[in-house]
């Protein structure tokens, strides 16, 4: 294996030890690296380990430099802001707001101005820190008189994209310049069930297509070997600039150059080392490392590499020939590159598709025969009728590669939902490496027994690994607008209190809740909805059909949206037991007791809003009270504080409706008086949550307030008597007396 594989995997494997916050396993690593070298006398061990320990050092000085950056952005009233997209009076768009050394993702709400893509603007408005950026309310425009050339270029393609192929322009859009956006949603789903979502998207994959195209073109036109190859890498040097050089396609273009210039040199070159001069490239900017793109395009070619390997030493010419051998090298490196990457697409994407190997086998000519078509129309966009006609061409393509989408989708079983602890998928990964490292080895035994026993213990690891802490813990899981709480027991195991909101093609239960949960690992033994508003009951499927939950309390209320139906129709599958609560319901979960306080069949028959029908949940352990009052308003509070005034006691309030106006009345909170508020809601909402007024009443009370839009993910622990708060890797100890947040060092 290149020495230069192995300097770039270490370096990686640090980097992501680093962001992960584990640089004391890092060290660890490195510590255990430096012996092993001393020991075997391996300058190469030696290296591999420092590099490691240099890789989680650069990434961990690399968040907290992005982290002050985006907290001093956020002080500010006025930024620089290239622009993404072109902007208007009443637009959403998005940016980069750049501050000397600081370079931070800036969405913006506009108020009033006009600029193009790719201008540089002086905005001025409210900055809200959200988990992706700035988020600018009440944005204002001023021109500079400067642009980004790149991003205007790309903006302009796209709109050409838009006039020459119509109803085809998303998916053309999404495979040309990276931006999906306009993406079907359902199209994205089918596309994920059938393991071939990496397709929708311009990836290596895309680029290599582009680029063998051009070639082929410029030798046809007779240009010289040498001139035709120097021609290919600058158009697609160009193309992927011109596209914003998204890591994935930026090493596909560093590894065509890099082969171009080992075959202009006449020098041969392992295809390993040609992948790992592309894979480090990106890694100039340390946090490529956890784009999922980058991820899964330098597993697929590490896939890709390792089946060829495997089919030349088990599969000889001499044997099989002709079509036989080239459908079975075909769905060789199908599967091969499909199990590679199964453990990374299980912990992003909640599912594993059974089928991905035939579907990508079927789908993959469709694409290598449409994406030069494609980039073609492109070229042709100045020519509009040029361009249509190219367009209408390749629209029998892009329908046939929706229909091997959709008919793959709808195999029995063709995708299993997942939900893999950290623990499990780390040692899945382990097991592809081996696999690799087996593919590519002349004795592949000793790889095959370093994977199967990653997966042994892969298997093992949720029955061998403790969970729990002895306490109760309260996890406000940071799901934007919405809410999903979980409430984590001492044995550890989960009561889950909403699972967040949904859009089209996704839902917060699969892209924030399970993977949350499975992170700490332990069964959810309990589902309660507060209601079946879509901010609430958007990610319910999801998570029953992921976690299987044993049982699902509900209020049973009548006008339900299509998200709520679809959690009880997956409650059915999952053979979840269903109760209708009522106040006066309890069950005791590792000692944690909960009681149900509302809503009242009668009352509820009454109101025309979900919100007034919420279910409200006490949680005890020891003297500790949590109170978990879902999107209720003022007539359920009145309701309530006249039916139970003696029970609404808490040191932990879980605010009603995200902290709005109608919410948290006055007389509700004399009678809780919470040491404690939690307030789930969205960075920068389009409702203006929370309201000042609530914020106000509740300091009056004298509760310590944190805020999911402000902190993230929030975690409450208590041993029965004390509370502790935590965040962004700071703890808060809670005054008994006075609530008042103490940070602990």
């Amino acid at each position: 294996m290149p020495l230069i594989l192995v300097a770039v995997v270490s370096y990686a494997a640090g980097v992501l030890l680093g962001f992960g916050g584990a640089v004391v396993l890092a060290a660890s690593i490195t510590g255990i690296g430096l012996a092993a070298s001393l020991a075997r006398r391996s300058g190469v061990v030696a290296a591999g380990a420092l590099l490691v320990g240099a890789g989680a050092v650069i990434a961990s000085l690399h968040a907290r430099t992005a982290a002050e950056c985006a907290s001093a952005a956020s002080a500010r009233r006025e930024w620089d802001v290239v622009l993404n997209t072109a902007a208007a009076d009443g637009a959403f768009v998005q940016g980069d707001a750049r501050d000397g050394g600081c370079r931070v993702a800036i969405a913006l709400a506009v108020e009033r101005g006009a600029a193009r893509a790719g201008d540089a603007v002086r905005v001025t408005g409210v900055a809200t820190r959200g988990p992706r950026g700035l988020l600018v309310r009440h944005a204002v425009l001023a021109g500079t008189g400067r642009s980004d050339a790149l991003r205007a270029l790309r903006a302009a393609a796209s709109a050409r994209i838009d006039s020459a192929f119509g109803a085809d322009a998303g998916l053309a859009k999404a495979l040309l310049v990276a931006d999906t956006h306009d993406l079907d949603p359902a199209l994205r789903d089918r596309a994920a069930t059938a393991g071939i979502i990496h397709m929708l998207s311009i990836s290596g994959l895309h680029v290599g297509i582009i680029a063998m195209a051009l070639q082929l073109l410029f030798t046809a036109a007779r240009l010289p070997r040498r001139a035709a190859l120097v021609a290919t890498v600058l158009t697609t040097a160009f193309y992927v600039a011109m596209i914003g050089a998204p890591p994935p396609a930026l090493r596909s273009g560093v590894m065509l150059g890099a082969g171009a210039l080992s075959r202009l040199l006449e020098r041969p070159t392992s295809p390993w080392a040609s992948l790992a001069i592309g894979a480090a490239v990106p890694l100039a900017d340390p946090s490529t490392a956890l784009d999922l793109g980058y991820q899964l395009s330098v597993l697929g070619i590490a896939g890709l590499i390792a089946s060829g390997a495997l089919v030349r030493r088990w599969l000889p010419h001499d044997r099989v020939r002709g079509w036989r051998r080239s459908l079975t090298v075909a769905l060789a490196t199908s599967v091969v590159a499909s199990v590679v990457s199964a453990p990374l697409v299980a912990w992003s994407f909640g599912r594993v598709s059974l089928v991905a190997p035939l579907a990508n086998l079927a789908a993959g000519p469709v694409i290598g025969l449409a994406q030069p078509a494609l980039f073609l129309a492109l070229v042709l966009s100045p020519i509009p009728a040029a361009a249509r006609f190219v367009a209408d061409a390749t629209h029998p393509l892009l329908t046939l590669f929706d229909a091997i989408a959709a008919a793959a989708a709808a195999v029995p079983f063709a995708a299993v939902t997942v939900a893999p602890t950290m623990a499990g998928a780390a040692l899945c990964g382990v097991a592809t490496l081996a696999l690799v490292a087996a593919a590519v080895s002349r004795y592949p035994a000793r790889a095959m027994l370093c994977g199967a026993s990653a997966l042994v213990l892969a298997a093992c690891a949720p029955a061998v690994i403790p969970a729990g802490s002895g306490s109760m813990e309260m996890h406000a899981i940071d799901v934007g607008q919405g809410d999903a709480i979980a409430i984590r027991t001492p044995r550890g195991h989960w009561i889950l209190v909403d699972a967040g909101r949904t859009w089209p093609g996704g839902d917060a239960g699969r892209s924030a809740v399970i993977p949350y949960l499975q992170r700490f690992g332990g069964p959810v033994d309990l589902f309660v909805l507060s209601h079946p508003h879509a901010d609430h009951a958007g990610g319910a499927a999801s998570v029953i059909r992921a976690l299987h939950p044993a049982a699902y309390w509900d209020s049973g209320y009548l006008l339900g949206e299509p998200a709520y139906h679809a959690s009880l129709a997956a409650a059915r599958d999952a053979r979840t037991r269903w109760h209708r609560v009522q106040p006066g319901d309890s069950a005791v979960i590792d000692s944690v007791h909960l009681t149900i306080l509302a809503p009242d069949s009668a009352f509820q028959t009454r109101q025309d809003n979900p919100n007034e029908a919420s279910v409200i949940v006490m949680a005890r352990f020891g003297d500790a009270r949590f109170l978990f009052m879902g999107d209720a308003e003022s007539l359920e509070e009145s309701w309530l504080v006249a039916h139970d005034s003696d029970a609404l006691r808490a040191d932990v309030l879980k605010v009603g409706h995200h902290g709005s106006r109608t919410s948290s009345s006055a007389r509700l909170l004399a009678l809780v008086r919470p040491r404690v508020a939690i307030v789930s809601v969205g960075a920068g909402n389009t409702y203006g949550h929370p309201s000042g007024s609530t914020m106000r009443a509740l300091a009056a009370v004298g509760a310590a307030i944190f805020r999911t839009d402000q902190l993230g993910s929030i975690v409450v622990r208590t041993d029965g008597h004390a509370l502790a708060v935590g965040a962004r890797d700071q703890w808060w100890r809670i005054d008994a007396a006075n609530g008042e947040a103490t940070a602990v060092p």
